[in-house]
């Protein structure tokens, strides 16, 4: 392995644990619902990374759920209906969370193959601080526990696409340089978190919110439609400015080895 990266810096939902990124998704869309709004998949998933709160404002300000919501409720969505979503949102995900911890294939293995070389790791989230108290407790029991998270709530509510929570996970692994920390995400938000912060950041395709489909879903498609699948992911993310993109976590420690 080589001695290049001093840490890996690691999203949660979608990339280590949460198989295709569904907690947030089912509550974004059931909150939505409970305000005569029926968002879409593609434009619950198009904000996915970013600070929930910011991640219900960026639906509300998108133009055909605008429309909806004027037509529901007479008037253009406001800051006030940002807060009422979110105030609807958080219980339904704090209800399910600890049932979307497990693991995604490879990531236990992944991460000690990268430990065995010297490698810390880290964590940024879209999540607050009382969502991470459930996801990384169960996460930990399932197998997966970073050497360090942080949450927006840690950086004054500056999420994704910001660059803070990197820094703080910077400062807090002793990383001499930007240059030897990358960053893996599953989300276009994770790409521009990463490039902002300077460091190396890497996509993943399977099991991501940018595939958007759950582990029977890709795993019944036929060999060309999953091909498919990973070729539409692998673009966004290079159109994103992915640095690298690798289809599972097990293609991960190679990776970093060949970037010697």
């Amino acid at each position: 392995m080589t001695n290049r990266f001093e840490a890996v810096i690691f999203d949660w939902a979608g990339t280590t644990v949460d198989y295709g990124c569904f907690a947030p998704v089912c509550a974004f869309q059931e909150a939505f619902r409970e305000f005569g709004v029926e968002p879409t998949m593609a434009e619950t998933r198009k904000p996915m990374g970013m600070l929930k709160h910011d991640h219900i404002n960026a639906m509300l300000h998108m133009n055909r759920i605008a429309r909806a919501w004027e037509d529901a409720h007479g008037a253009a969505p406001t800051d006030a209906d940002t807060d009422a979503v979110y105030a609807h949102f958080e219980p339904k995900l704090l209800s399910i969370l600890d049932g979307f911890a497990d693991p995604k294939p490879g990531v236990v293995e992944a991460i000690a193959q990268l430990r065995a070389s010297g490698i810390t790791i880290g964590s940024t989230t879209g999540y607050t601080d009382k969502m991470m108290e459930i996801v990384v407790p169960q996460a930990a029991a399932n197998g997966y526990s970073p050497d360090f998270w942080i949450s927006p709530d840690g950086v004054n509510g500056f999420g994704r696409p910001y660059p803070y929570m990197v820094f703080r996970n910077l400062e807090k692994l002793g990383v001499t340089d930007v240059r030897r920390a990358a960053k893996v995400g599953d989300t276009l938000s994770d790409i521009r978190e990463g490039k902002n912060a300077g460091v190396f950041t890497i996509g993943v395709t399977e099991g991501s919110s940018q595939m958007a489909l759950s582990l029977d879903e890709f795993e019944n498609l036929s060999d060309a439609d999953k091909a498919q699948a990973r070729v539409k992911a692998r673009d966004a993310f290079v159109a994103a400015g992915a640095d690298a993109v690798i289809d599972t976590m097990a293609e991960l420690p190679a990776l970093l080895a060949q970037i010697a």
